[in-house]
């Protein structure tokens, strides 16, 4: 069974940037690995630490990262950010 994939209201609000992007393909990608698996590696995660500890990180090209964060129990992949770098 994979994961269900929220998205918070500012993933919402890049998700619209990304539509509008060159990105919407690697996001479809990424999300479709959450989804079966938040912890595959490739492509490699980053534990976050500070202000997103809990949080994990995956490179969507040089400049964005798609943010998000695992709650195992309800098999939950909520997604926080995907624009900008740890904004």
């Amino acid at each position: 069974m994979g994961y269900t994939i929220k998205f918070s209201r500012q993933a919402r609000k890049d998700m619209k940037k990304i539509e509008r992007s060159s990105l919407q393909g690697t996001v479809v990608a990424l999300l479709s690995i959450l989804k079966r698996n938040p912890w595959q590696n490739p492509p490699p995660y980053k534990q976050l630490s500070g202000d997103l500890l809990g949080a994990y990180s995956r490179r969507i090209n040089i400049q964005h990262r798609l943010i998000y964060q695992v709650f195992e129990d309800e098999k939950t992949v909520k997604i926080n950010h995907m624009w900008t770098h740890y904004e």
